[in-house]
C-alpha cells in the first residue's frame, strides 16, 4: 500500500523537471496523475521550455509504474485553461485529492532595467497561476471537506535575490498566498503548504544563462554549475540537488503522516539558510 493508494493527484508544469518529478513520486506511491503543462514558450523566458514529447514522456513514465495519466495543455496563467484541466481530471478519475502547483519560470535583470512584460510574465506565471490553480480545486475540495494542495516556492522566497527582483518577488507572494489559502481552507478539512527547492538542477537551470549566473561570468560550463553549486550548501557533497528531493516532501505532505500539517514552509535546500549565502569551503 502505497503512500497516496488511489488518490488523484494534479500536477501543474508537469512536463519535466521538478514536475516530472512530482507525477512520478506520487505515482509511485499508487496515485492517478493529472499532468498539466502548457508546453509552450514564453518569450520572455531565456531558456527552452518545454515541449509536447516532454508531457508524453511524463505520461508514459507514470504508465510504466502502473498507473494512470493523462495529459491536459493548459497555461497557468488562464482561469479557464485551468477550470477546464480540472473538470477533464474529474471526468477521468471522478475526484482530485491533490494539488502540486509546481508551474513556474526564471529570468534575470535589473529591476529598474526589466521591461514591464518580463514582470508581468514573472507575475502571472509564478505567482497569478498559483492562485489560479488552487482557485481551481478548491471548489471541488470543499464539497469533498477533504484535500492537499502543496505550492512550489524557492529558498528565493525567504530571502533576495539580487538579479532577479521580479522572481522573487513573486516567490514571496506565493508564501502569503499559501498561509491564507490554508488558513480559509483549513474549516473544510482542506491543507495547503509549501516547498521551498533551494538549488535545483532542472530545465530552468541547467542552460547556458544560468551557467553564466552560477560562474559569475559569461560563457559558464556544465563543470562550473556543479562545482560551484557546492558553495550553495552545508551538507557534504550536495551541489545542485535532483528534482526528487522536492518530490520526496512533497509525498510527505500529502500523505496522511502531514494529516495535521498546514500552513508551513519547508525549505529543501541542503542547509543554504544555515549559511550567510555562500559556503567558503564545502566538503565534497
Amino acid at each position: 500500500m502505497g503512500m497516496l493508494q488511489d488518490k488523484v493527484v494534479m500536477v501543474t508544469g508537469a512536463a519535466r523537471g521538478q514536475g516530472r518529478a512530482h507525477a512520478i513520486a506520487s505515482a509511485s506511491e499508487g496515485a492517478d496523475i493529472i499532468l498539466v503543462d502548457a508546453v509552450r514558450q514564453i518569450e520572455t523566458v531565456p531558456y527552452p521550455l518545454a515541449e509536447p514529447t516532454d508531457l508524453e514522456h511524463t505520461a508514459k513514465e507514470v504508465e510504466a509504474l502502473g498507473r494512470r495519466a493523462i495529459q491536459v495543455v493548459a497555461d497557468v496563467r488562464s482561469q479557464a485553461d485551468l477550470d477546464a484541466a480540472v473538470q477533464k481530471g474529474l471526468e477521468a478519475f471522478g475526484k482530485i485529492d491533490c494539488l502540486i502547483a509546481n508551474a513556474g519560470i526564471f529570468s534575470m535583470g535589473s529591476f529598474w532595467e526589466l521591461d514591464e512584460q518580463t514582470w508581468t510574465d514573472m507575475i502571472d506565471v509564478n505567482l497569478n497561476g498559483v492562485w489560479k490553480c488552487a482557485k481551481a480545486v478548491a471548489r471541488h475540495m470543499i464539497e469533498r471537506e477533504q484535500g492537499s494542495i502543496v505550492i512550489t516556492g524557492s529558498i528565493d522566497a525567504l530571502e533576495p535575490g539580487g538579479g532577479y527582483t521580479h522572481y522573487t518577488a513573486a516567490k514571496y507572494g506565493v508564501i502569503g498566498l499559501m498561509k491564507s489559502v490554508a488558513l480559509e481552507l483549513a474549516p473544510y478539512g482542506i491543507r495547503a503548504n509549501c516547498i521551498c527547492p533551494g538549488f535545483v538542477d532542472s530545465g530552468m537551470t541547467n542552460n547556458q544563462p544560468s551557467y553564466d549566473m552560477v560562474a559569475g561570468h559569461p560563457g559558464g560550463t556544465r563543470e562550473e554549475f556543479v562545482a560551484n553549486g557546492h558553495h550553495f550548501t552545508a551538507l557534504k557533497g550536495v551541489t545542485a540537488m535532483e528534482p526528487s528531493r522536492m518530490a520526496d516532501t512533497a509525498l510527505y505532505l500529502n500523505s496522511a503522516l502531514a494529516a495535521r500539517v498546514t500552513g508551513v514552509v519547508i525549505p529543501v535546500d541542503a542547509g543554504h539558510m544555515l549559511l550567510s549565502g555562500h559556503n567558503h569551503n564545502p566538503v565534497r
